[in-house]
């Protein structure tokens, strides 16, 4: 953001944040209470100031974005310990070995959604978003740029984080400190959520945007599980209507997919009907 966006003739506030930074040193203007208050890490920081934190990091990628002409996404949830195919056999268990295909998978996905969007739109629309960490989030990021197209990296600071992947367009990649505003970024402005095998992260992701659009606080977009025996063995779906705890047509909210061609059929067949009898697809 730049002295192209200003709208008004009052003096701007990074003029006063270096002028503030030139006064006389003094008892006075080392203290504390003399920072301006926008520039004052410590009073940020503050538990006090937590809402505006919050508005902080929802205004910051929203208005990046927006200068971006980003439109829509089409968001990539997936694990970050699915080890690229070439790396499969440092990965620590037989499973994550052989998921290792997923990242093929979502990369393909991604150079296709990207090759589409890039024709259809000049890249405005149905941009790829991840995590914009390592495994599936690199596979997807790294799809797009096979397309030549931008990507988006949705990172967040935690104990072990590492740098955003390589491949998420850099003025595009954000870094945030509240999952909350995080998964709302995720989701504002998606046309289609594709999940790949993941841990506790992914399955929070999911269930989210699932509960959304289950009690209609978002429209139905595709929700698409790659991998169905993955999904099958690590969530009993049938047993959760089977009890009562969800309606028999929650269970059509998703779809399960296993290629990239699958994904792409059915985010452009939307909406499927809503019943039951086509879980199974």
């Amino acid at each position: 953001m730049t002295d192209q966006h200003r709208t008004h003739p009052l003096r701007e506030a990074r003029e006063d944040s270096r002028t503030a930074r030139t006064v006389p040193d003094t008892p006075q203007t080392r203290s504390p209470a003399y920072r301006l208050a926008f520039a004052d890490e410590d009073f940020l920081c503050r538990d006090d100031l937590r809402p505006v934190r919050l508005q902080l990091e929802l205004l910051k990628t929203g208005l990046l974005m927006d200068e971006a002409e980003v439109e829509s996404t089409v968001v990539l949830f997936g694990g970050a310990r699915i080890p690229r195919p070439a790396d499969k056999a440092t990965a620590r268990t037989e499973t994550l070995r052989a998921l290792s295909q997923q990242y093929d998978e979502a990369r393909r996905f991604a150079k296709l959604v990207t090759e589409h969007s890039m024709a259809a739109s000049g890249g405005r629309r149905n941009v790829i978003v991840t995590g914009g960490g390592p495994g599936v989030m690199e596979a997807g990021n790294r799809g797009a740029a096979d397309a030549g197209g931008r990507s988006i990296g949705l990172n967040i600071v935690l104990p072990h984080e590492q740098a955003p992947n390589e491949y998420v367009t850099p003025e595009l990649s954000f870094n945030f400190h509240y999952f909350a505003i995080r998964k709302m970024h995720f989701l504002m402005r998606a046309s289609a959520i594709c999940v790949f095998p993941g841990g506790f992260g992914t399955l929070d992701e999911l269930f989210e945007a699932l509960t959304l659009i289950q009690t209609g606080r978002m429209e139905r977009v595709p929700v698409l599980l790659f991998g169905e025996s993955f999904w099958r063995s690590i969530v009993n779906w049938d047993a959760l209507e089977e009890a009562g705890t969800i309606g028999a047509d929650d269970l059509a909210l998703f779809r399960f997919v296993e290629t990239a061609e699958d994904a792409i059929e059915l985010i452009e067949n939307w909406p499927l009907p809503r019943t039951r009898r086509e879980f199974h697809r």
